[in-house]
């Protein structure tokens, strides 16, 4: 295309411009996008007609999962042997993530988010109350062995030993 082409066109595509129907003319005012105030609605209203309102699933999913909350505080009164590690190392990931998820999410889901808090205390609680009850089993056999074997080095030097437990004595003897 030739210079002179080039310049040809855009003052075609100037006059066609200013002649278009679609471009504002002088003086005209564009209608604006702004909404009239809404008249005030009430609460049970407002509850209804809200993005996580009653009639969203973004209500109902919370309100079910509190049943898990509530699942994980009644297992408090079970003893911590009784309780599963990996069964509460989930809930405590599920309420971790889906918290923060649930200020991601648009619309941001408030009720989801606590239920989702609390689901992951609840969890954090019931892990560190396995843990602790693992901990003083390991902690108790520990001390155990150590004084069983101060009993059988006290039997080895009277020399009893092979007499009361023959098994100890064949132990302290590999060692």
């Amino acid at each position: 295309m030739s210079t002179r082409a080039g310049i040809r066109l855009s003052q075609y595509s100037r006059q066609f411009a200013r002649a278009s129907p679609f471009r504002r003319a002088p003086g005209r005012r564009y209608q604006t996008t702004e909404a009239a105030p809404a008249p005030a609605q009430g609460t049970v209203s407002r509850l209804w007609n809200s993005p996580v309102g009653i009639k969203t699933v973004h209500f109902w999913a919370p309100v079910m999962k509190w049943a898990l909350v509530i699942a994980g505080i009644s297992d408090f009164y079970r003893p911590p042997e009784k309780l599963s590690m990996t069964q509460n190392i989930a809930l405590t990931a599920t309420g971790a993530i889906w918290t923060r998820w649930c200020f991601i999410i648009k619309p941001r889901n408030i009720l989801l988010a606590a239920v989702n808090f609390f689901l992951g205390c609840v969890g954090i609680t019931q892990v560190t109350r396995i843990v602790r009850y693992q901990q003083s089993v390991k902690a108790g056999t520990v001390a155990e062995a150590v004084e069983q074997d101060a009993k059988d080095a006290a039997q080895t030097v009277k020399g009893e030993t092979a007499a009361v437990n023959p098994e100890a004595a064949a132990k302290s003897a590999i060692r």
